[in-house]
């Protein structure tokens, strides 16, 4: 990637390839959410659950991940794999206070 990612960035995107749910969690704010297509999952709960069901329970993967827009928001693009959806993404993360305060996920 030719950007830094910010090192909460860093720590979900580590989680997705372990597939660690609980490092992927604690990688968000308190009052932090998931957006997921117009979708939102508020707190470690929800995005828990949401993760659970759409993300590293289905065993996602990402590859080809790129920096598309730095700064903060950040997007990455990456190719998702996995069983669950599967192709082209963008994430745009919300950096507070060294945690995620914020991941939408768009076409």
């Amino acid at each position: 990637m030719s950007h830094e990612i910010p090192a909460a960035v860093q720590r979900a995107l580590t989680a997705i390839d372990a597939q660690d749910n609980d490092a992927f969690v604690a990688a968000f704010a308190a009052d932090g959410y998931v957006d997921d297509w117009g979708r939102q999952f508020r707190g470690p709960d929800q995005i828990r659950s949401w993760s659970e069901n759409e993300l590293i329970g289905k065993r996602a993967t990402f590859t080809g991940t790129e920096v598309s827009t730095p700064g903060n928001p950040l997007t990455i693009v990456t190719q998702v794999g996995g069983d669950g959806f599967n192709g082209p993404s963008h994430f745009t993360f919300d950096v507070q206070n060294d945690q995620i305060a914020s991941m939408t996920i768009t076409a």
